[in-house]
């Protein structure tokens, strides 16, 4: 799923550092790019984070999964050259619905965003089963 990704891999250059089944941990480092007018990072490009790792969060069971709903809170801005590490946790996981809890920190483990999504699974899998 990752090496397809050319959004969050390419693009964003984003690491995924760690997917295991209801987890998953990304990296970012915030470029001159990404900084909006107050030279800060774009909220947007913080959600896109949390996003991609709710996405590995919840296809870590290998049965494919989209995003239901989401909401994000922005706690502390971030800065170039911060990096950022987005830890995403299975709450619950019931049926085809799940809740999973981004937290997004800086290099010095402060809290810059949190993020909740609710997940449903379709038909299919990740990987193809017996591969």
């Amino acid at each position: 799923m990752f090496a397809a990704d050319a959004a969050s891999k390419d693009f964003m250059q984003m690491e995924l550092l760690s997917c295991t089944p209801g987890r998953a941990v990304m990296r970012m480092k915030v470029r001159a790019a990404m900084l909006n007018g107050h030279k800060i990072c774009h909220g947007g490009l913080i959600f896109t984070l949390a996003d991609s790792t709710f996405a590995f969060a919840c296809n870590s069971h290998n049965k494919v999964t989209v995003a239901a709903g989401c909401s994000i809170e922005f706690l502390k801005p971030a800065h170039e050259d911060d990096v950022l590490t987005c830890e995403g946790v299975e709450q619950v996981l019931q049926g085809r619905h799940g809740i999973y809890d981004m937290k997004v920190s800086n290099q010095r483990g402060e809290a810059v965003a949190m993020f909740r999504g609710k997940s449903t699974s379709i038909q299919g899998t990740v990987i193809p089963e017996g591969a």
